[in-house]
């Protein structure tokens, strides 16, 4: 299982958030890249940038940090926040982006993303399917809908999404452990899907729990900032585990 470290940018800055509450903001570093080099000293190879100015606008904002921290480092990077467009996908990569995420935009616009899904390859484009009390949320995570997670899921990979996102809104920068009861129901309706684990990952007990249910990834925030895991951990558990993608 690969362990990808994540960056959430407000205003430009390094920050997490609290069940995706904006109004519960602190700020862990002025420089993001400062903090992904930090990652990559560490034998760390993945970043999970998250553009939170882009996801609350509905458009991208952040471009310029995520081409300083590809341009800079040698992190395989996915980034998502505001997509909104193909013209969106096309400028992650242009900046450096090697994957794109894609939230909002997958379920008010399936049309456009299922064309966008065609176009950039399934390997490319990773969903963000993010859960509120087992419904999807979207726009930043301020707006509920009435889609089934687990339902929706199935759907879209049965139509050809090799990379699902799934982070628990309720646990998200809690510290008190990932949705495990979550990520195994929709490994058990899509056992061949690459699931990314995201928020509430506090300790490596979790992230050993995470792949021996079957996780392609586990996302780990707010776990570093709070020093619950610390870099020279996480390098021992790449160590150990030989995981690469690249």
């Amino acid at each position: 299982m690969r362990i990808v470290p994540a960056i959430d940018i407000i205003d430009g800055k390094c920050v997490r958030l609290e069940k995706g509450d904006y109004q519960k903001k602190t700020i862990y570093n002025e420089d993001p890249l400062e903090v992904a080099k930090s990652f990559e000293d560490h034998g760390v190879e993945y970043l999970h940038l998250v553009d939170l100015d882009g996801a609350k606008a509905g458009k991208v904002v952040n471009y310029s940090i995520l081409d300083r921290i590809a341009s800079q480092t040698g992190l395989s990077v996915d980034f998502g926040g505001g997509v909104r467009a193909a013209e969106d996908i096309d400028t992650i990569f242009d900046y450096g982006g090697s994957q794109a995420v894609v939230g909002s935009l997958a379920f008010k616009n399936p049309d456009l993303f299922f064309s966008i899904l065609t176009q950039f390859t399934s390997d490319k484009i990773i969903l963000g399917a993010d859960a509120h009390h087992g419904k999807i949320a979207v726009g930043g995570w301020l707006e509920s809908t009435d889609m089934d997670v687990i339902e929706i899921i199935k759907d879209y990979v049965d139509r050809g999404v090799q990379y699902i996102l799934s982070t628990d809104i309720e646990k998200d920068g809690m510290l008190k452990g990932p949705s495990v009861d979550l990520y195994r129901e929709i490994l058990e309706v899509c056992p061949k899907a690459y699931l990314i684990a995201s928020g509430g990952v506090t300790n490596l007990d979790d992230l050993e729990e995470l792949q021996a249910i079957g996780c392609e990834s586990a996302i780990v925030g707010k776990a570093i900032y709070e020093n619950r895991i610390s870099l020279k951990e996480i390098e021992n558990w790449i160590l150990s585990n030989g995981v690469s993608n690249k």
